[in-house]
């Protein structure tokens, strides 16, 4: 079974198009080469529930005021699948707005103020110190360096209070149960909302339907095996969740058929881990060496950030699963080489 997108074409800015009784897909810029991103609106009785809150930019802002005059009800929940910057960002301010309480599961509200706060292991000189050891060279640290913390730009205010939602827990919408299934991989405790009476799940960035979700290692937890996380959440999803249920996914258009795309995710990891290992094959490799491995064009300081946590999310799963070794070379960067089966060795 191929993909089936029912709704071909996005909502223009401030529009809402209904996806299912009572769900109501927006769209907002954002400013980055991945240039928007989907957040919902759950009628809820003779209010609403807002889930994700964009990215903070005045036009952002803007499109929020436009919509919430429209609304013929007050807003009584913000939900918030994670704590990347085009998720969380507006939650303070629109917290504001509405009046509303924020809803996060644990593991997103804390590192997201970690994060902001630069500490326990988060940050930009953690990150920096985390790259020199996969070996990124001067010019592209320092680059890391001088930008400080990107995520405090990002975001410039974080709620200080919140209503702690965790997996197994179940929402009340518009007398309708959202089930709270918990991912991980791309961020430490990522909410998805999924609907059995109406076959509907808001996937956040678990599940796109185009693009492949970025799975990174952070410098607090440098040996995670992210990768492995990520798609043992996606085989877990695939067998409880139906064929048909509609996918809303944060970036790209809403569609039918989790299980097809949890395979093409599947197989796309795996060709990717293949492609390290063989390069692993002659000589040991950094992180930062395999990075065109990877990724075949020019890339900035910040997907540069992206990138170098995806090598090391592969390269750990395939330390992990016994298929490279690793080392540590004289200058302390860590160095990946092909791990012979036991018979080749003799």
């Amino acid at each position: 079974m191929s993909l089936h997108y029912p709704f071909p074409h996005p909502p223009a800015g401030g529009e809402l198009i209904e996806v299912a009784p009572g769900i109501f897909w927006l769209r907002m810029p954002l400013p980055f080469q991945l240039n928007h991103i989907n957040l919902w609106l759950l009628r809820d009785g003779a209010g609403w529930v807002i889930v994700d809150t964009g990215f903070p930019d005045d036009g952002v802002r803007a499109s929020w005021q436009q919509i919430l005059e429209k609304l013929d009800g007050p807003v009584t929940r913000i939900v918030v699948t994670h704590f990347h910057p085009d998720h969380l960002g507006l939650a303070s301010w629109l917290m504001e707005q509405t009046g509303a309480p924020l809803l996060m599961t644990s593991g997103e509200f804390l590192t997201a103020h970690v994060v902001w706060n630069e500490v326990g292991g988060h940050g930009a000189r953690f990150m920096t110190e985390q790259f020199r050891q996969h070996g990124l060279d001067a010019k592209r640290l320092a680059k890391f360096e001088q930008r400080g913390s990107g995520y405090r730009k990002a975001v410039p205010a974080l709620p200080e209070y919140y209503q702690r939602l965790k997996a197994g827990d179940v929402l009340a919408v518009n007398g309708h149960n959202w089930q709270i299934i918990i991912g991980h991989g791309h961020s430490p405790e990522h909410m998805a909302l999924y609907c059995p009476e109406l076959d509907v799940l808001i996937s956040g960035d678990m599940l796109l339907p185009r693009i492949s979700t970025n799975i990174s290692v952070f410098a607090a937890t440098p040996d995670a095996d992210a990768l492995r996380w990520f798609l043992e959440s996606l085989d877990d999803m695939a067998r409880k969740l139906p064929e048909k249920a509609l996918v809303l996914p944060s970036h790209g258009l809403p569609f039918t058929g989790i299980q097809p795309r949890v395979a093409d995710l599947h197989a796309h990891h795996e060709e990717r881990l293949q492609a390290l290992e063989n390069s692993c094959e002659q000589a040991p490799q950094s992180a930062a060496g395999l990075l065109e491995v990877l990724f075949n064009r020019q890339l900035d300081t910040h997907q540069t950030m992206f990138a170098m946590g995806e090598a090391i999310a592969h390269l750990n799963y395939l330390e992990q699963a016994g298929r490279l070794s690793r080392s540590i070379d004289a200058d302390g960067v860590i160095r990946f080489s092909r791990t012979l089966p036991a018979s080749a060795a003799h």
